[in-house]
């Protein structure tokens, strides 16, 4: 793959809100990061508010800025991997960067309601 060439990004200022890219990619792509789970807490990255940017070029080319739920997570070098790995496959899709962002930080606030749902957080 070639790399995703640097433009000025979408500010990360919390959790992706579903149907702000107007892409018909940004669908698909939702799906798949919803089949990527936090390996320590039963609940999909996309739902628990992981995901604060899903910028979609016109030719493909896909950049995801992601947080996780702390700075010590230990699969924090292989997320990013994984969330690559889900959206390649998606029809359309040609280049994909993930970065990890820390600003602003996650807290369960963030989490969809369906997300506190399955933890019991009501």
């Amino acid at each position: 793959m070639t790399a995703i060439e640097k433009i000025d990004r979408p500010v990360a200022t919390g959790p992706f809100e579903e149907g702000s890219t107007g892409s018909p990619l940004e669908e698909p792509i939702v799906a798949a990061l919803r089949e990527v789970y936090d390996p320590e807490i039963p609940v999909n990255i996309f739902d628990l508010g992981l995901i604060y940017v899903i910028d979609i070029a016109e030719n493909g080319d896909v950049f995801v800025g992601m947080t996780l739920t702390a700075p010590g997570c230990p699969v924090a070098g292989e997320i990013p991997i994984w969330v690559r790995d889900a959206l390649t496959p998606v029809d359309g899709v040609k280049n994909v960067e993930v970065e990890i962002l820390w600003d602003p930080p996650w807290t369960p606030d963030n989490m969809s309601e369906a997300a506190k749902l399955d933890l019991g957080m009501f």
